[in-house]
C-alpha cells in the first residue's frame, strides 16, 4: 500500500514537472513581445493557446498565474485604466492610481483565465494590420471549435518603443474600454474609487476560485 502511494506521488510529481517544463518552453519570451503590434498580439495568442491546452490540469488559479505576467506585458494597463476611470482619474492620488491599475490588471487576467479554460480545436490568428488615428489596428480572428469565426481587433499604442494593447474591439466595433468605462462610472458614482478597487479585486478573486 505504501509503495503504491509512493509511486502515485512520484508519478504526480513527475507529471507536474513535465507540465511546468511544457509551459515554460511554449510560453513566448517577454523579449519577443512588443517589437510591433502584430508580434504583441501573437504573443498573447500563443500564451492563450498553451494555457487552454493545459487548462483543466492548471485550474483557474494556475491559468491566472500563467496569464497574469503576459497581460502585464502586452496591455498598456495604466493607459487603459485612466481611460476607463474617466474624469475621476484626475482627482486620484498616485497610490489610488496604482491600486486601481493593479486591480484592473488582476481583473483582466482573471477574465482571460476564466474564458480560455480548455482547448477544443480553437484557432487564434492575426489577419491584418492597418494604421489608425490612435495608433495601429491589428485585426484577428478566434475561430471556435464549431468553425464560427469571431472578429477581434486590437488598438495598439507605442509605449516607449514597445507596442501594447490599448483597447479591444469585439466584432471589430464594440470597444472594451467604452464598456468598462460605463461600468466603472456607475460604481464610482455610488462607491467612489475605493468601491471600484474592491469590486475589481472581488471579481478577480471569484473568477480565479472557479474550477
Amino acid at each position: 500500500m505504501n509503495r503504491t502511494r509512493s509511486g502515485k506521488r512520484r508519478a504526480l510529481g513527475f507529471a507536474g514537472v513535465v507540465t511546468a517544463l511544457t509551459l515554460a518552453l511554449a510560453t513566448p519570451s517577454v523579449n519577443a513581445m512588443g517589437a510591433d503590434g502584430t508580434s504583441t498580439v501573437r504573443s498573447l495568442y500563443d500564451t492563450l493557446l498553451v494555457t487552454m491546452r493545459n487548462g483543466p490540469s492548471l485550474g483557474a488559479r494556475g491559468r491566472y498565474a500563467q496569464l497574469q505576467p503576459v497581460v502585464r506585458q502586452v496591455f498598456d494597463i495604466p493607459f487603459m485604466t485612466r481611460l476607463a476611470v474617466g474624469p475621476d482619474w484626475e482627482s486620484l492620488n498616485d497610490a489610488q492610481r496604482q491600486q486601481v491599475s493593479q486591480a484592473f490588471e488582476h481583473y483582466i487576467a482573471a477574465v482571460y483565465a476564466e474564458r480560455f479554460d480548455s482547448y477544443s480545436g480553437e484557432r487564434l490568428h492575426v489577419t491584418g494590420e492597418r494604421a489608425s488615428a490612435g495608433g495601429t489596428i491589428i485585426t484577428s480572428q478566434i475561430v471556435k471549435s464549431t468553425g464560427e469565426p469571431v472578429n477581434i481587433n486590437y488598438l495598439m499604442r507605442n509605449n516607449g518603443g514597445i507596442w501594447q494593447i490599448a483597447d479591444i474591439y469585439l466584432d471589430g466595433t464594440i470597444s472594451e474600454l467604452a464598456t468598462r468605462r460605463a461600468e466603472f462610472s456607475a460604481i464610482l458614482r455610488t462607491s467612489g474609487i475605493a468601491g471600484l478597487i474592491e469590486t475589481l479585486n472581488t471579481k478577480a478573486a471569484a473568477l480565479t476560485r472557479a474550477s
